[in-house]
């Protein structure tokens, strides 16, 4: 299996070149150029397996030819041992909705599942064996402290996370700033998630600069990402044993709900893909109007979906434009100078076969918070509950899964507001919270993180 862009399909990378590099040349997100198709009677040998079979058999189509099948199951096993569901995730019911737990690995996000495998993949595929590697990373709140519980320490490689500073909930920044060994480098920009987002992609555009400093990351651009979250959609639809479900899913950067089309182009009867969005509803907007336009970034209490430009909405673009990579680089174009782009509207019709936009406002998310918890005497974090809401909201769907993305302790604040009562945290966070808080303030420009960054590696 090779690789393309999204912007050029000429292109022909290995899985271990697009592991490394993360963003195209050009400003592309990868591809793969087959699509490994499920039958039925395929899905049914499936449902028999266990998670970490089924992880090993799933991400087998992506990387065969760098990583052999019996290697690849030992690295998954070693990458969810310390999780704390032995099936990795946890399927349960809350009335008529279906909530898929996607938190019970150290950093109490769903992060986790996927940054555990790359951590271990770095390792694996030897990319930092003779040169070391400088990954850079942005975050809204949960792929940093991932990636730092997953690269801590490793040999040869250097960790910069990006956050918005004053931007993210205490116990978010806290655990990231707080678990790092000496190759972690913690920076808080003074903007928003976008801005980081903006600063990486920058960089990794820079070719000279990216290959100065042997640049790769982690970001949900990174193929990688998508191809582990791709897992928990067979899981749980396998476990269900229905063909009529659906999947909401709190959304951000669009990455967690792509790997859930990507599942369905793979042969996996999904019926709907639902987008849950707050106040920051640029997906939601497109969906319903074909406009994609990012507006100025509002802070909610779900921080982790405060981002208005999607980055991997780019990947669902490419096969809406019928794989026409040069439509998909006018689009991109227009975005960058005149800060939107329209769809047609046979393509927002091409959108609308597979997926579902809800926005949930704060007001509303509170209240779903309270009446889960009197309801089921189940707590559940912010973001988890806009994926609740907009369930709830299309309930004519049928059975829907729920994706839990984070733990609600992570937003003690919030759940305090809600119901009344603090959290404890779980036992298995390795967080210390009386250990000092290390990170750095710099400006809000490429140029600040780029001077930052030679400055610690020299």
């Amino acid at each position: 299996m090779k690789y393309f862009s999204t912007r050029d399909k000429s292109l022909k990378f290995s899985f271990k070149d697009i592991f490394l590099r993360g963003l195209a040349p050009g400003g592309g997100l990868f591809l793969p150029d087959e699509i490994k198709k499920y039958s039925k009677d395929d899905l049914n040998t499936l449902s028999q397996l266990s998670y970490n079979e089924l992880a090993t058999e799933i991400i087998f189509n992506f990387c065969s030819n760098e990583i052999k099948k019996d290697e690849l199951n030992s690295l998954i096993k070693k990458s969810y041992s310390s999780f704390k569901e032995k099936e990795v995730v946890s399927l349960k019911k809350i009335g008529n909705i279906n909530l898929l737990e996607l938190y019970h690995g150290p950093t109490l996000a769903f992060k986790d599942i996927a940054m555990q495998v790359i951590g271990n993949m770095y390792d694996h595929l030897q990319v930092a064996k003779t040169k070391t590697v400088n990954i850079v990373v942005a975050t809204s709140g949960d792929t940093g402290s991932a990636a730092i519980a997953a690269l801590s320490n490793r040999k040869n490689i250097n960790l910069f996370v990006l956050h918005p500073h004053n931007k993210i909930s205490n116990i978010q920044r806290k655990i990231m700033t707080t678990i790092g060994g000496k190759n972690i480098y913690n920076i808080a920009i003074d903007g928003s998630f976008d801005d980081c987002q903006k600063i990486v992609k920058e960089l990794f555009n820079e070719d000279e600069f990216r290959s100065k400093i042997n640049m790769s990351g982690v970001n949900s651009i990174n193929w990688a990402r998508i191809v582990c979250q791709i897992v928990y959609y067979f899981y749980s639809f396998l476990k269900l044993q229905n063909n009529n479900i659906s999947f909401s899913v709190p959304t951000g950067n669009f990455g967690d709900i792509y790997a859930g089309y990507f599942a369905k182009k793979m042969g996996l009867p999904i019926n709907k893909l639902i987008v849950a969005t707050n106040k920051n509803d640029i997906l939601q907007r497109v969906i319903n109007t074909g406009e994609y336009k990012p507006d100025k970034v509002k802070p909610s209490i779900t921080p982790s979906m405060d981002i208005q430009v999607a980055s991997n909405f780019e990947r669902l673009l490419f096969y809406i434009l019928d794989e026409n990579d040069n439509k998909v680089t006018s689009l991109m174009q227009d975005l960058s100078s005149k800060r939107l782009f329209n769809l047609e509207k046979k393509e927002i019709q091409k959108i609308k076969i597979d997926f579902e936009g809800i926005k949930i406002t704060d007001e509303e998310t509170v209240r779903i918070i309270e009446k889960v918890y009197k309801e089921h005497q189940l707590i559940i974090d912010p973001h988890t509950a806009t994926g609740v809401g907009a369930a709830i909201s299309l309930k004519h769907l049928g059975d829907i899964v729920v994706l839990g993305t984070a733990h609600p302790y992570k937003f003690g604040n919030t759940i305090k507001k809600a119901i009344g009562k603090d959290l404890n945290p779980p036992s298995h966070l390795k967080m210390n919270v009386d250990k000092k808080e290390m990170f750095d303030i710099i400006g809000n420009s490429s140029s600040d993180v780029k001077n930052y960054i030679l400055n610690k590696i020299v």
